[in-house]
């Protein structure tokens, strides 16, 4: 996955203003060095030069003449000054991280030569006409989400045709936050227990704004605007009585996204001890986890429902359930910076959330205390929906001993899933195929009618 160089449209000015005060160019002066074919073409011309005044040959003084000025003239009109580098981040699309590098070489420079690398990426270089100032953008694919190592800039600018050489500078950027992308979602499972007193779901208490409830006499307090004029003509031909039709009131939902940022494992067990870096290319378990809770929290905060964020690794980072366009980019942010940070408390209680709350809980129940957890809420009377993150395991570089240990990890893990099952969670394993298939049969289950799976 190497970063791949793109021009930008419209060159900065030297020490633009980048919003953060800018960076100003480095001194005038920093030497430039002749090279190596810039050296013999001098050495060569004084030799020619001087073998023809010793000999007396005018024309063979001419033959070295020419070159002789040629490489003097441009040491002379060498550039002064450094080539100024300064990178910013870049707007960061479907999958893509970017940068925006501006250049600044001092007059006389012809071309700068560029490498730009992110690490453990590798890095690719260009040689780069730079006419003053010039913006190139740089982008590289990443699978990652969260805060990601953005690109190192080495430049070093080049004098006419290549024979002079000046310093080099390096430029780094600091780690930038790859927000996760978010998908779409078919059916949207509900709550036992609707809240509030506004939505886009059916409750089962009376109200204004859902589907036809009954038709009632009317009584004292109902407005006359929901008179059913053809019901009374039938039921009461002179007019004696009055019906009126009752409806059933709009609620919504209370969604909590609980994500476990104590473990972030790759496809490969080897590299579950933390001594084997995961490969670049590779979504890791948190990775799939901040997807999959920015799905959720788009489709219910799209629906006009209320969305929290609790995480099991540090207590501190808890978002508390709200509803609006800034709340999912609130909640977008928080999944983002969640990471595993150590070696967490046990926790003596799970975490306190409002009754009738919809629990998503994502992990790769690598432990118990996950399971654990989400079994108590289901026993407190939540609606809890078990999405397993693990990826889908690579098992070709471990050993006879690796397999064994995998085989007793992925036993302990279906022990779990199945005992929650049995408990009455529901199981989504989000790197199947039929996970989509699976949330929309929930949401079927939700949306049969009025009262049948949906609770006040």
């Amino acid at each position: 996955m190497q970063p791949q160089l793109g021009w930008g449209d419209d060159p900065p000015a030297r020490g633009a203003d980048r919003g953060d005060g800018g960076a100003e160019p480095p001194p005038v002066g920093a030497p430039w060095l002749p090279g190596r074919h810039l050296v013999w073409t001098l050495a060569a011309s004084l030799a020619v030069v001087g073998l023809g005044a010793v000999a007396g040959r005018a024309d063979v003084v001419l033959v070295g003449v020419g070159p002789l000025v040629a490489a003097t003239w441009a040491l002379l009109l060498r550039p002064r000054g450094e080539v100024w580098v300064d990178v910013e981040p870049a707007t960061t699309t479907a999958g893509r991280i970017g940068a925006r590098v501006h250049l600044a070489a001092p007059p006389g420079t012809e071309a700068v030569r560029l490498r730009v690398a992110r690490p453990s990426h590798g890095h690719v270089e260009a040689l780069v006409a730079v006419p003053l100032t010039r913006t190139l953008d740089v982008t590289a694919p990443s699978v990652r989400t969260g805060p990601q190592d953005l690109v190192r800039v080495d430049g070093q600018g080049l004098g006419t045709g290549g024979h002079l050489t000046g310093p080099a500078t390096r430029t780094t950027v600091p780690p930038v936050t790859v927000l996760p992308r978010a998908g779409t979602m078919p059916g949207l499972p509900l709550p036992f227990r609707l809240r509030g007193l506004t939505g886009q779901h059916a409750s089962r208490r009376p109200g204004e704004g859902g589907d036809l409830r009954d038709v009632h006499p009317f009584q004292p307090g109902d407005s006359l605007r929901r008179v059913d004029w053809r019901v009374t003509a039938r039921r009461s031909p002179r007019g004696e009585q009055l019906y009126t039709r009752r409806t059933f009131a709009l609620a919504e939902a209370h969604v909590t996204l609980v994500v476990d940022s104590r473990d972030d494992v790759g496809p490969d067990p080897a590299t579950w001890s933390g001594h084997v870096p995961v490969r670049p290319d590779d979504a890791t378990s948190l990775d799939v986890a901040r997807r999959a809770a920015a799905t959720v929290a788009r489709a219910y905060l799209t629906a006009g429902d209320r969305v929290g964020v609790e995480d099991l690794g540090v207590r501190q980072r808890t978002l508390r359930p709200g509803g609006g366009r800034s709340q999912l980019d609130r909640v977008v942010h928080q999944l983002a910076v969640l990471r595993p940070q150590g070696d967490p408390a046990p926790r003596v209680r799970p975490p306190q959330l409002p009754s009738g709350t919809l629990v998503y809980l994502f992990s790769t129940f690598l432990d118990a205390e996950p399971a654990t957890l989400a079994a108590l809420w289901r026993r407190s009377g939540h609606r809890v929906v078990v999405v397993d993150v693990l990826p889908t395991l690579r098992r070709g570089a471990l050993d006879g001993r690796g397999r064994l240990a995998l085989r007793i990890v992925e036993m302990e893990r279906r022990d779990r899933v199945a005992d929650l099952a049995a408990a009455g969670c529901e199981v989504v394993r989000w790197t199947d195929d039929d996970a989509a298939a699976r949330v929309q049969l929930m949401a079927r289950q939700s949306h049969r009618r009025p009262g049948v799976g949906v609770g006040r």
